[in-house]
């Protein structure tokens, strides 16, 4: 995940995936965009279809030089030739993931809105920290959101890499792409009628547009 001026997309996918349809939408994506990391996050609990699912999203991402992580998975991450894990509990199995991993491999820890996870997540060899939701997830969450200081204080005294998601709509982007190293982008991109040309629109953003 190379560094850059700019904030960088994060992608990940829908909790549920039609290989046969996704796997082109995300090569357009890839085509159009440049993006940091692929993670799988898929809501299935089935090895043998997480398997497949990472098999054909590995091909598509490493034949254009994108690594790709899984969610909390990380004993499948050999057997599936991935580059790393995303784990959703803050700083705990953050060694745990490194044994497995070795030190080339990337290990992100999203640690809701807590500076005290965050932190913690970091010194125990966390790649990145993911915070969020950055926007308002309305319905769909708890009420509790990753504040625009948040990312800047991190930004300003923690080197370790920041990720924000959850909630990124323009208005939320454009308050912390100041603050950033990478946003994470799903349905953001993913429901839309062409996900290609939407991801162009958020990177412009990303950019100052």
């Amino acid at each position: 995940m190379p560094d850059q001026d700019f904030a960088q997309i994060y992608l990940t996918t829908p909790p549920e995936i039609e290989l046969a349809g996704f796997v082109p939408k995300l090569a357009a994506v890839l085509d159009e965009v440049p993006v940091a990391c692929l993670r799988i996050a898929l809501s299935t609990l089935d090895s043998i279809e997480i398997g497949r699912a990472a098999d054909q999203l590995r091909e598509t991402c490493h034949s254009r030089d994108v690594p790709v992580v899984i969610d909390g998975h990380f004993r499948l991450i050999a057997r599936h030739g991935l580059d790393g894990v995303h784990l959703h509990n803050g700083e705990r199995l953050v060694r745990a993931a490194r044994e497995t991993v070795g030190k080339d491999g990337i290990v992100g820890a999203y640690c809701k809105a807590s500076k005290h996870s965050g932190m913690n997540a970091a010194e125990a060899g966390a790649d990145y920290i993911s915070f969020g939701p950055a926007g308002d997830m309305g319905a769909l969450g708890d009420g509790s959101q990753a504040m625009p200081e948040l990312f800047q204080w991190w930004s300003e005294m923690i080197e370790v890499p920041v990720v924000a998601e959850g909630g990124l709509d323009d208005e939320t982007l454009r308050s912390i792409r100041d603050f950033i190293d990478f946003a994470t982008f799903s349905n953001e991109i993913w429901q839309k009628d062409n996900p290609s040309t939407e991801a162009r629109r958020l990177l412009n953003i990303l950019h100052g547009a």
